[in-house]
């Protein structure tokens, strides 16, 4: 399935802002199951500088500045990407390794032989490290259980036991406090599986990314309607990484819904955009998301 996204944001300044800096996450990653065709973005006004590069984690990031004084920025992502449906591991109990043998390999013993994956089993200043997320995730690591299988489980919980609700957090608002609300949006959601799987010594990461969404029946599809949309990552040997959606209880990797864009420890390090500046007093923030399938 080939897919085109339109990920569009625009800042209005309430005073000018006189010098800007900014880093912007927003070229999708090519992967087995993903192959990107082509990546274009608009910067209004044009920056006087703009640097490409890859970060630690290997995502695309853009880094750009502007020096001329302006009251609004425009950032305009397209991306056209070809999607490819993948053989899964799913939540079958002989599926993958043992959930504690994986916890065992990603700890830390003198001499031991390093594993890549055990960076993503710390706390990050998004998914702090919560006992009640270790109880919450308790039942469903039983010992000698496959970390698939746990973690397929652990998904459906989520998806049954807390509420999407677009009003209920903001960017910043703590994941204690979405636990106990049991209310919030993907980006709580991912990084409460993540909170869940750290706990339990498994390498989890944040990915940020997109979804192709379908209309109500017999209703248009809305331009800009759309949303960025965000997931876990569980390290699942000998299959390797294996993506866990729990806002809607699905394998991205097994569809064709799911455009990657980045990941990372938390949403701290894939932020779309994100900078500095000097001046601008009070701004208003404008986002808006198109997926379409262009088949």
């Amino acid at each position: 399935m080939m897919l085109e996204v339109v990920h569009e944001t625009r800042y209005a300044y309430g005073a000018r802002v006189d010098l800007a800096q900014h880093l912007a996450h927003l070229r999708p990653r090519t992967l087995p199951q993903q192959r990107v065709e082509a990546v274009e973005l608009a910067i209004e006004p044009p920056p006087q500088h703009w640097t490409r590069g890859i970060d630690v984690f290997g995502n695309g990031r853009d880094g750009f500045a502007l020096y001329a004084p302006h009251e609004a920025l425009s950032v305009t992502a397209r991306s056209r990407v070809a999607l490819q449906a993948v053989a899964s591991v799913d939540g079958r109990a002989d599926a993958g390794a043992a959930w504690d043998e994986v916890a065992a390999r990603c700890r830390y013993r003198a001499g031991a032989p390093f594993e890549a994956a055990s960076e993503f089993v710390f706390e990050s200043p998004f998914v702090p490290e919560l006992a009640a997320l270790r109880d919450y995730g308790a039942p469903s690591f039983a010992p000698g259980r496959s970390l698939p299988q746990a973690a397929h489980e652990l998904m459906q919980r989520i998806r049954a036991d807390f509420t999407y609700d677009g009003n209920a957090t903001e960017v910043h608002t703590p994941l204690a406090q979405v636990f106990a609300a049991r209310r919030g949006v993907c980006q709580d959601f991912a990084h409460l599986m993540i909170g869940v799987l750290r706990a339990q010594g498994v390498p989890a990461r944040y990915v940020s990314g997109y979804l192709l969404t379908q209309p109500p029946p017999g209703r248009p599809r809305l331009v800009g309607a759309d949303a960025s949309h965000a997931w876990a990552s569980a390290w699942c040997p000998p299959s390797g990484w294996i993506d866990f959606d729990p806002t809607n209880a699905l394998l991205p990797g097994a569809g064709q819904t799911h455009v990657t864009l980045a990941w990372g420890r938390d949403y701290g390090d894939v932020m779309p955009l994100r900078g500095v500046i000097r001046g601008g007093g009070e701004h208003s923030l404008t986002v808006a998301v198109t997926v379409r399938s262009v088949d």
